[in-house]
């Protein structure tokens, strides 16, 4: 804190918004307090910095369409806003224009909507450079969904012989540069795009394996990539702490693994966010094996929405590598459940990524599940030929080394194309034989 001349605080943070939370959901939910959509908007809250104060609930089929709320309610709103001295109004579902300005004439106090809370958010955890700029694109692709003006009041005549009528408004004026901006940042997030496309196709022609970490948001991603990898990804205990893409490598059984971080998962997530992200989340498509992280000490209900909810984001963006699931934060839940939990999904496997534990059984799942596409080789790499030895020992598995007079003798396990690209190298003279038919089938489907 800092104190000026004349004793006044010149260091006071702002006093952070205080939200009254308001939203209409099908009645059979139980109390609010209880209602789990709402505790998720209120972690969007405490994600977003700001405070909770209050909610009004109401039990109905469907929102009112001109109000989102209907007019007692409205009322229930204003008195709340008033009692908790609340700073702002915050809907759980996207609102209209038309809903929004119905709630503005009730509360006159700033009201955000789901997508607008989940983009502030957005905005205050993104740090590259790729991510600014991402949220953004999905801002101002909201923004333009949005915009509303005053028709001709404000329009602009136009200048010059026989130019006559109105000319252009305010409003076109303002969706003109928006578009504008969005097409330039598309544009700049396109170039980003390719340069990590270039990264990856090292990546591939290395035949390393790629692995994508998708899950609901904070079920300990990061928390996981640091584990396996060693690296220092934030991993506060709030929504969306990560936005930015992250790709670490790490070694296991003389074998190089790529892991990348995505940006993590929620329910009715908008559709602006997922086009704007979608070169980041292209990761998830591209990856040989996806690991869907999941909490395992939520309530099994809640376990399997949100696997649903990963799932569906995931067959949205046509993401068609197998899937693994990784359940996280075992030390969090009691052995009954996790009991239950190893009987329900016998494939999967249970981690405490924070305390390091069951990383080894992970790194045996991934190594036998690549393994099982590798093929035993035999070969004799003569000393000059020490870059393609030095590849080899980055994508190969089981790797063992014997020096001889003519050369290196290698016996490991590579992936078929690998074992291809080496046969000339290969001691074993199927393998040559296979890899010549290879070629044969490949000259004669060029014919």
């Amino acid at each position: 804190m800092s104190i000026d001349a004349s004793g006044v605080d010149t260091g006071a943070t702002a006093p952070r918004p205080r939200a009254v939370v308001f939203a209409v959901m099908p009645g059979g939910h139980g109390r609010p307090g209880e209602d789990e959509p709402l505790n998720e908007i209120k972690e969007l809250l405490s994600s977003a910095d700001m405070d909770w104060v209050g909610d009004v609930l109401q039990r109905k089929e469907r929102p009112h369409p001109h109000s989102y709320l209907g007019k007692g309610k409205l009322v229930e709103l204003t008195a709340a806003v008033e009692e908790s001295g609340a700073t702002v109004a915050v809907c759980e579902d996207d609102l209209t224009p038309g809903q929004v300005a119905a709630v503005l004439d009730a509360v006159d106090i700033d009201v955000l909507d789901r997508t607008e809370l989940i983009l502030t958010v957005f905005s205050k955890h993104a740090n590259s450079m790729e991510g600014t700029m991402q949220v953004h694109l999905a801002q101002l692709e909201y923004e333009l969904t949005r915009m509303r003006g005053q028709g001709h009041i404000l329009s602009r005549l136009g200048a010059g012989v026989n130019m006559r009528g109105p000319g252009e408004t305010k409003l076109e004026v303002d969706r003109r540069v928006v578009r504008q901006r969005i097409q330039t940042l598309r544009r700049r997030i396109d170039h980003m795009a390719r340069t990590r496309r270039t990264q990856r196709a090292r990546r591939l022609r290395a035949a390393v394996p790629l692995v994508a970490l998708a899950a609901y948001t904070n079920a300990g991603k990061s928390t996981l990539l640091n584990a396996l990898t060693d690296a220092d990804v934030s991993v506060c205990d709030r929504l969306f702490e990560t936005l930015d893409p992250t790709s670490r490598s790490y070694r296991f059984r003389d074998r190089d693994y790529v892991l990348t971080d995505t940006v993590g998962f929620i329910r009715k997530l908008p559709h602006s966010l997922v086009d704007a992200f979608a070169s980041t989340l292209e990761e998830t498509t591209l990856a040989d094996v996806v690991l869907v992280v999941a909490d395992a000490h939520l309530e099994p209900s809640e376990i399997e929405a949100r696997e649903q909810t990963v799932a569906d984001v995931l067959d949205m963006l046509g993401a068609q590598a197998p899937r693994i699931v990784v359940f996280n934060k075992t030390d969090l839940a009691d052995p009954g459940k996790l009991a239950r939990l190893r009987a329900r999904y016998p494939e999967a496997e249970f981690v405490a990524a924070a305390r390091g534990e069951g990383l080894g059984r992970l790194q045996q799942h991934l190594a036998d599940f690549f393994d099982r596409a590798l093929r035993p080789v035999r070969l004799l790499f003569p000393y000059a030929a020490a870059a393609d030895m030095h590849r080899l020992r980055g994508i190969a598995s089981d790797v063992r080394e014997e020096h001889t007079p003519e050369g290196v003798v290698f016996t490991a396990r590579l992936p078929v194309a690998e074992a291809g690209r080496y046969a000339r190298y290969s001691l074993d003279t199927s393998v040559v034989e296979a890899a010549g038919e290879e070629d044969e089938e490949e000259a004669d489907g060029g014919v």
